[in-house]
């Protein structure tokens, strides 16, 4: 039987066009997206690792003059980080705080043998002050001085310089009768103001005996004379051309700070040197 006309024209159209490699339509491939990647979390950098030395723990043989006998710095403390154990609460915003307050009589009996009624300074005439610091931990933390009160809120302005530059103290607090009384061992690094004492070697009284003198981080910043260091395990520190933190250099904040209120530097000194040491009285 015969096919239509018509069928018979489409089927060989349609043949036509296979056999003449035409256009066919196919599927366009959609194109793969790259695997998301998450990005691994960048932790901030990380401080090294704080020494475990047990400060106070090795009392010196003594010299013949009563100080510790001068011994080589120990490998831990050449370049020293130790924590600070906090006394008093810590900024809990972060932020520099302080307070000038009277002396009270809890203070007082904290200080102990540090200041008594035979000091050339009158207890109301000193003021507690707090103030915050930056540790080696790099945490802010909470320190303790006893100042005169004509200086007390000059030496708050200092330490804020200190805590925006985030210049590392170890340790702020009030001297005590125990620290008074402790054999030395020439590995303290108290930051402290007023102590009622003589100059060393002399009978006069010291600038911290006014409340008029601060010694900052006395361990990276060691005192001098002749044969004498102190503290006397400090004198890796001795060497001022190697910067470590804690130290004080002539061009650096802690100098800089001090200068804006007028106060003098024991590293200036001309017999001695005395590089943890400031005053309002120059000596």
């Amino acid at each position: 039987m015969s096919r239509p006309a018509g069928a018979v024209l489409l089927l060989g159209l349609l043949l036509a066009a296979c056999s003449t490699g035409g256009p066919v339509t196919s599927p366009v491939p959609t194109p793969e997206r790259p695997a998301a990647v998450t990005p691994s979390p960048s932790r901030p950098p990380q401080p090294p690792p704080l020494d475990d030395w047990q400060v106070g723990a090795r009392p010196l043989p003594l010299r013949p003059d009563g100080f510790g006998r001068v011994l080589p710095t120990p490998e831990e403390l050449r370049v020293r980080r130790l924590p600070t154990r906090d006394l008093l609460p810590p900024p809990a915003d972060g932020r520099f705080r302080s307070t000038v307050t009277a002396v009270t009589p809890a203070v007082r009996r904290r200080m102990g043998g540090s200041w008594s009624p035979g000091c050339p300074v009158a207890l109301p005439d000193l003021r507690y002050v707090t103030v915050g610091f930056w540790g080696f931990d790099e945490q802010p933390h909470t320190g303790e001085l006893v100042l005169d009160v004509r200086v007390a809120r000059d030496v708050v302005g200092v330490f804020r310089r200190l805590y925006r530059a985030r210049f590392p103290i170890e340790e702020m607090r009030l001297v005590t009768s125990a620290d008074l009384a402790a054999p030395p061992t020439g590995d303290g690094n108290n930051t402290a103001a007023t102590v009622c004492r003589a100059v060393r070697g002399q009978s006069e009284w010291s600038a911290h005996a006014y409340g008029l003198a601060v010694d900052v981080n006395p361990f990276q910043n060691p005192y001098q004379r002749e044969d004498l260091v102190l503290p006397e395990l400090a004198g890796a520190y001795l060497d001022r051309a190697w910067h470590r933190p804690g130290m004080i250099h002539p061009d650096g904040v802690v100098v800089e700070a001090f200068e804006s209120i007028g106060w003098a530097w024991g590293g200036d000194f001309n017999t001695l040197t005395d590089s943890m040491h400031f005053s309002a009285t120059g000596g």
